[in-house]
């Protein structure tokens, strides 16, 4: 009996330090790191914003003509002044802007004014980033025969040109009446009589002929200035602000390379035939 009791006292102290050395492994295990959790997310990138009603100043690179425009076409311009925002330059001078066509309205032959509507989609950075662009014409800066409208849609509307219209009217009514007074006034013998009838008579036509002269067109010339305004605020991040150069464009090993020039091969012909040397 006291021999039983022994073993049992023995068991339960090998149980009891057992457990005390698995509790202090447990202890001495090494835990997480201070901030290892905050290491694992990745921050969130920094942004700048452009306020909405910011303008830029642009330089068009392709000529728009409301004669040959559809909607759809792409307008095509760069940006010529920085943009700053604080004492941080946002968009600086360089950076390619392209914009595409809304509406084209050619100008009518008794009324109407030819009219253009375009609005600005995308920014291209100098280090190749692209953002989305929300921004509408606000005036064309310089232009002597366009003008933008206030109506909060940038539309570019030709000035009219009376002059224009006038000079086309007397080129064929002043002429002609004045030829066919002239024929009639042979008739009856007297030439210049008719002829200076014939140059009134011209004139009363030129309402006709006016109805067959169209408006001037919207013409802006590549180089014209036109100033773009932002309608919300533009959010940019480091990414775009970033003066990383543009990755050098190479064409790909596997790449099919163009086509030679094809060579002109001999022709045999019988001797003495024609072409023939």
């Amino acid at each position: 009996m006291a021999n039983r009791v022994v073993r049992m006292a023995l068991g339960v102290a090998l149980s009891v330090s057992s457990a005390a050395c698995i509790a202090q492994q447990v202890d001495a295990a090494p835990g997480p790191a201070p901030g290892a959790a905050q290491a694992a997310v990745p921050a969130a990138p920094k942004t700048f914003v452009v306020p909405a009603g910011t303008k830029v100043l642009l330089q068009l690179r392709s000529s728009i003509n409301t004669k040959s425009a559809k909607p759809g076409d792409g307008v095509y311009l760069a940006s010529t002044f920085p943009v700053v925002v604080g004492n941080r330059v946002m968009i600086p001078a360089g950076v390619y802007v392209q914009g595409e066509v809304d509406r084209v309205q050619r100008a009518g032959h008794v009324k109407g004014k030819a009219q253009l509507d375009m609005h600005f989609t995308s920014m291209i950075f100098p280090n190749g980033s692209v953002v989305e662009i929300p921004g509408t014409v606000n005036s064309l800066p310089g232009a002597k025969q366009q003008s933008v409208k206030d109506d909060k849609e940038g539309t570019i509307e030709q000035d009219s040109d009376k002059t224009r219209n006038m000079g086309k009217v007397a080129e064929v009514s002043v002429p002609t009446g004045a030829t066919v007074g002239a024929i009639g006034g042979l008739g009856s013998g007297h030439p210049l009589a008719g002829g200076i009838a014939g140059i009134g008579a011209g004139l009363a036509t030129a309402g006709l002929v006016s109805l067959f002269t169209r408006g001037a067109d919207v013409n802006i010339e590549s180089g014209t200035q036109v100033e773009m305004v932002l309608q919300r605020p533009l959010e940019l991040q480091e990414l775009n602000l970033a003066s990383t150069p543009a990755p050098v464009l190479a064409p790909a090993p596997e790449q099919p390379q163009p086509l030679g020039k094809p060579a002109h091969g001999r022709i045999l012909c019988p001797p003495g035939g024609l072409g023939c040397s």
